[in-house]
């Protein structure tokens, strides 16, 4: 435990800049004169600390003399901790070689162990005193300050009551007013090749790195609040000077640009990370404003898909995730459309001949590491990928680069094809040479296919923000292709997600066909065709030609492909840029999941004494509630309403009182799917799907492990929470469930008497509450996720 303190220190200090290391003696004679002197020196110390002529220069000489010895020799606890009662009138000396002396001796001891750490965290007036001389005009003082600040973050303790006193804050005045220009000089491999974990090598400024490395650690420390109370002033100016130097970093770490051994003898080699640099970056972005500059009304929204309110009403009743459709406009038709889409078109910068540029776009995107779909704690996300975040792209989650064989009717991948050529990793991270291969692939006919352009353009963030308000999702997805002439992409195949097809640049021909059957697919779900020879091309298939400026809508479950022609008689552009927004609709947000919200309200409101889950009573109501929810689920497998979008939180955005036909829709849905519950209801159904379930040691209830987000306010009672206890290898189900069948005859009645109920007293506008609840919740933490990772792209 101890070793591991002192370890800190010296990885900190590594590289070739002086080592603040303590002597150590083996000896057994030298630890005793040791702490003989240590005994003799405290007495000695503490009475001229306390001398009412504490300023004279003799008496200062004489603590300066005794701090020196204590610090020269093996420091033990017991005087450590009698010293550490005159630190805080130390460190406010009125000497510079005083202050300096006594914040290395903090530091020191606070390396001794983790209980001597603590103590000295604990100490409010040494902290205070501490965190004071970060911000003096002597930089010997404030180096040592922040050596000693940090080695109390070697503890999560330490890091805790820094952020109490608000170091953070002072950390960053320091930094700000010392901080030097262009101070990244390279990086460094230390003792890991992972890319995030490659360490940045500053050439000049020990004091400002130093600061930023203990500001760096408190941020990637600070809860959500935390974040929240940093000053906007300083938040704002930290985020452009990390930018500074994340710009540089991404560039040395693409080029593989890294110092070796031996290299950079007058160079600080830091502890600071890449990913520690893209953790932080990201952390101060979260509670931004991020589209303040970019909002339009309400009444706008829509119109970059649609001309008027009229032919959105028309698109929902009729269209939606139903049939494809396609809206013919140019980029002009529209002051929306001219705004958002252009921006974003010219930005690119594609000349008709050839989008010369592709290489240095890819240059300047990072990786967006996929979160969790029920993740609902952004600091839970970063925790996972705090060592991967800030790396390059990464082939097959980030880009791919692929074409169609047209004999074989399947997808070639580049570097799959070309790994012998190419490094290859695990994952393969695209290195510079990669990415100049994706221009090479590109003359060879391979599609280069962008995922997640959300999280690297503003104004495609802004377009894909305003999609999911317009549909009522929390989120929605952007990808581009970019296709060269006479070729395709990817393969025949269905989506399990509906999209829109903005042609952005030149034309595509595409192909849709109708849906194998009448079932949407579902998120997650495999959608792959293994047989396209069912597909009756003649009988089934659509024919759309895009041009600049049209939409197309694909519903989910319609399976299409997409060629580019070499013909330019026409007079577009042989390539095609087409940008593909998509609407995921995870499962809470499908009407299956309203439903599963109404029974969860419903029920919440039934009961609101404590069960113990002994008496027969108790397990019945709590096992017929269980039934219902799995009824649901069943019903939702075959009945094609249960899996469409739910709009419920489009319609309560619309405060408009022409909007009143989309909001009377929703209850009207919502009322036919308590009418199938009603009528559809098995409970013999139900009960089987439970126990296969448990005998094959499976969770009947994973589908929907989402509700336990709207049930943070449990009651437990006895280890159990009443009101979501799905856990299959708990005492929850898998005990009830005996007793139960046991019952059964009795265990039906009581859930046709809860179908009942449940059917005729379930609110729509009660079900709505809890509803929005659980949808602001997953949209904040995919605005954070998406404000985070634009921040590691705008600089």
């Amino acid at each position: 435990m101890d070793s591991l303190l002192q370890k800190k220190r010296k990885e900190r200090n590594g590289g070739n800049l002086e080592t603040k290391s303590h002597s150590h003696s083996n000896s057994n004679s030298n630890t005793i004169s040791a702490s003989e002197s240590n005994t003799l020196l405290f007495p000695l110390l503490m009475a001229a600390a306390l001398s009412p002529s504490s300023t004279n220069t003799n008496t200062n000489s004489v603590v300066k003399n005794c701090l020196t010895k204590f610090l020269s020799q093996p420091i033990q606890p017991h005087p450590a901790t009698c010293i550490l009662s005159l630190c805080p009138l130390l460190l406010r000396s009125q000497s510079p070689h005083i202050a300096t002396l006594t914040a290395r001796f903090v530091g020191a001891a606070s390396l001794l162990s983790f209980q001597m750490n603590h103590q000295v965290v604990s100490d409010s007036l040494t902290l205070k005193a501490l965190i004071s001389l970060l911000h003096t005009p002597r930089k010997a003082v404030s180096m040592a300050a922040c050596d000693a600040l940090l080695d109390l973050c070697s503890t999560c303790l330490g890091r805790r009551r820094l952020l109490h006193f608000s170091a953070l804050e002072t950390l960053l005045f320091a930094f700000l007013e010392v901080q030097r220009s262009s101070i990244l000089i390279s990086l460094s491999t230390g003792d890991d090749v992972n890319f995030a974990s490659l360490r940045i090598v500053f050439q000049k400024g020990k004091l400002p790195v130093l600061l930023l490395n203990a500001a760096i650690i408190l941020i990637n420390t600070c809860n959500i609040e935390q974040l929240r109370k940093i000053p906007s002033n300083l938040s704002g100016c930290l985020s452009v000077s990390l930018k500074e130097v994340w710009r540089e970093a991404h560039k040395k770490m693409l080029t593989s640009d890294l110092l070796g051994a031996g290299q950079g003898m007058n160079l600080y080699f830091s502890n600071i990370t890449i990913s520690n640099l893209a953790e932080s970056i990201f952390r101060l972005s979260i509670n931004a404003d991020q589209f303040a500059a970019l909002m339009y009304s309400n009444n706008n929204e829509r119109r970059i898909f649609w001309f008027s309110e009229g032919d959105f009403r028309h698109f929902i009743l009729s269209q939606w995730e139903v049939l494809p459709c396609v809206v013919r406009r140019s980029w002009s038709a529209s002051l929306e459309v001219d705004e958002v889409f252009t921006s974003f078109k010219q930005s690119l910068c594609f000349k008709d001949s050839f989008p010369s540029v592709l290489s240095s776009i890819l240059q300047d995107l990072t990786s967006c590491l996929p979160i969790d779909s029920d993740e609902l704690d952004i600091l839970n996300f970063l925790m996972e990928v705090r060592n991967k975040l800030g790396c390059p792209l990464i082939n097959e989650q980030d880009i791919r680069v692929l074409r169609t064989d047209n004999q074989l009717k399947q997808e070639v991948h580049f570097f799959q094809e070309n790994s012998g050529s190419c490094r290859v990793r695990t994952p393969h991270i695209l290195c510079l040479d990669d990415i100049l291969k994706c221009q090479e692939a590109y003359n060879d006919g391979y599609t280069v296919a962008l995922r997640g352009m959300e999280f690297r353009f503003e104004r495609l963030a802004f377009i894909v923000d305003r999609l999911a308000s317009i549909f009522g999702q929390p989120s929605a997805g952007a990808n581009v292709y970019l296709t060269p002439p006479n070729s395709q992409g990817l393969a025949r195949h269905y989506d399990d997600h509906c999209v829109f097809v903005c042609q952005i640049f030149g034309s595509k021909q595409w192909k849709i066909f109708s849906r194998p059957n009448g079932q949407l697919p579902r998120l997650y779900d495999p959608c792959n065709i293994l047989n396209n020879e069912t597909i009756d091309d003649a009988r089934d298939c659509h024919h759309f030609l895009l041009n600049e400026g049209d939409v197309l809508y694909i519903p989910r479950g319609f399976p299409h492909e997409a060629s580019t022609h070499y013909d330019k008689q026409d007079g577009s552009v042989g390539f095609s840029l087409h940008l593909t927004l998509g609407v995921e609709v995870e499962p809470p947000f499908e009407w299956e999941g309203f439903m599963h919200v109404a029974l969860f309200s419903w029920n919440r409101t039934q009961y609101h004494r404590h069960l113990s889950f002994k008496s027969l009573s108790e397990i019945l109501n709590v096992m017929s509630i269980r039934l219902l929810h799995i009824v649901i689920g069943l019903i939702g497998n075959s009945d094609p309403t249960f899996r469409k979008a739910c709009l419920v939180a489009a319609a309560a955005a619309l405060q408009s009182d022409t909007n009143s036909w989309l909001d009377l829709c929703q209850r009207t849905t919502f009322s036919n799917l308590i009418g199938k519950i009603s009528s559809q209801s098995s409970f013999w159904e139900a009960l089987k799907s439970v126990a296969v379930a448990i005998e094959r040691n499976e969770d009947p209830f994973q589908r929907i492990r989402w509700l336990r987000h709207l049930n943070q306010e449990r009651e437990n009672v006895e280890g159990h929470d009443w009101d979501w206890d799905w856990d299959v290898g708990s005492t929850g189900i898998k005990d009830m469930l005996p007793v139960y069948v046991e019952h059964k005859e009795m265990a039906e009645s009581v859930f046709m008497d809860m179908k009942s109920k449940f059917c005729s007293e379930a609110s729509y506008d009660d079900v709505t509450a809890n509803y929005m609840i659980l949808h602001e919740k997953y949209k904040e933490v995919r605005k954070q996720y998406m404000k985070g990772m634009l921040s590691l792209h705008s600089v």
